[in-house]
């Protein structure tokens, strides 16, 4: 993974600050004043406090741009390290200057059922087996007990299953240079570790966890609170709305009431309160054995804040080193076919979500071969159909969760 990089809204909510930080009227001017009839006062104590109101305007239009930019506690997401093949880590390679898993641009493996479309799930599924199964073949050596644990020697690793879900997987995916192998362990109850390329994730089970990895060190409590020491500073988020922001903008504190503050030295202004950070996921159990159908290709996954401003489906112009990158990996991947589908999340109506997400598909096809690439791919829309996270948990609004569903997913089918 690679460091994030800011967004374009936030750098210019940074010039807007500087800017606004170097123009402020000079309090200290002497001011005109015109003696009213009977010796009343001047107009000069009214005209002061009209400054006054203007400037705390100005202070709280700062404050409205700076929430709206308040980042979410990343989700701590399992990374994909199954069925790792050369090609894809050839893939990998070939993107490496914009693959970055919290940024939103990651490479997964794909696989496809019989009637060969893609299956959601590329991870562990269920074997049918009566009694005891052992097969060795292509795919690799398997040995199953008729209670659902045995063991897996296979590229992408040696795995081991309980029969309660517990297991461990010694990836041996690595290349020549030992890049690209992963060790995970996984208990019965959900919790577990995993240290491999993507960093070090441990997860409690019980929606706690923390990853420590290239973008930073992300803790969530489990309670809906949690801290992400990273390229955007450190961000604290409480469970009661509370929460705290020392990063580019400078420090924001949220109070949790609807007031908070800007600025040092501090500026007291309105800030709604903060959503509560949704509890970090579960190592699935490894109870289901199989691969689900059979390998396809791989997933490019690019979330929409990588390539589009909100609400939009024009590619921002400083998307273009991560479709640069993308193109010249995909001009040397051999494929059978191609196919660009947009996702939003579930915010509006069903109708403008799959507008959208059609216009978006469609925008990304036309990058691409500006570049050469994706010259036979297929656009397609499919709206808030797929989510690949819960939009809402516990009838709360869950951001990082909708993050991920706003997403492109390119389908390079090998």
């Amino acid at each position: 993974m690679r460091s994030c990089v800011l967004p374009s809204r936030v750098l210019s909510l940074l010039v807007v600050a500087a800017l606004a930080s170097g123009c402020g009227r000079d309090n200290h001017a002497p001011a005109a004043s015109a003696a009213a009839p009977g010796g009343s006062e001047t107009a000069a104590p009214a005209a002061a406090r009209d400054d006054d109101a203007g400037a705390a305007d100005d202070v709280q239009k700062r404050a409205d741009a700076i929430a709206a930019q308040f980042p979410p506690i990343p989700v701590i997401v399992v990374p994909e390290i199954l069925g790792v093949s050369p090609a894809q880590r050839a893939l990998e390679s070939a993107m490496a200057p914009v693959l970055d898993p919290i940024a939103g641009v990651s490479v997964s493996p794909a696989r496809c059922g019989t009637d060969g479309v893609l299956l959601n799930d590329a991870g562990i599924t269920s074997v049918d087996a009566q009694g005891n199964l052992s097969r060795n073949g292509d795919a690799g050596i398997f040995k199953i007990a008729a209670d659902g644990s045995g063991t897996a020697n296979y590229e992408g690793g040696l795995i081991t299953i309980n029969a309660d879900g517990s297991g461990s997987i010694n990836g041996d995916g690595a290349d020549e240079d030992g890049e690209g192998g992963a060790l995970v362990r996984v208990e019965a109850d959900g919790s577990g570790s995993y240290n491999g390329p993507a960093g070090v994730i441990a997860l409690d089970g019980k929606g706690g966890g923390s990853w420590n990895g290239d973008s930073g060190l992300i803790r969530n409590n489990g309670d809906g609170s949690g801290t992400w020491n990273g390229p955007q500073g450190l961000v604290t988020i409480n469970n009661d709305g509370s929460g705290r922001w020392n990063g580019p903008l400078g420090i924001v504190v949220v109070n949790g009431d609807g007031t908070g503050s800007i600025d040092t030295p501090a500026k007291p202004v309105k800030l709604p309160p903060l959503p509560k950070v949704a509890p970090a996921g579960r190592f699935p159990p490894l109870k289901k054995f199989a691969p689900p159908g059979a390998p396809c290709g791989y997933l490019i996954t690019l979330n929409d804040r990588v390539l589009f401003d909100f609400d939009k489906s024009d590619i921002r112009s400083d998307a273009a080193k991560v479709l640069d990158a993308l193109a010249a990996a995909l001009k040397d991947v051999r494929s059978t076919g191609m196919e660009v589908g947009g996702h939003t999340d579930a915010k509006g109506s069903d109708d403008y979500n799959q507008a959208l997400s059609d216009r978006r598909a469609q925008a990304v096809v036309a990058a691409l071969r500006e570049r050469g690439a994706a010259q036979q791919a297929t656009a397609k829309g499919y709206g808030e159909a797929r989510p690949v996270a819960p939009n809402e948990i516990g009838g709360q609004d869950n951001p990082g969760g909708r993050q991920l569903n706003r997403r492109v997913e390119i389908f390079v089918r090998t």
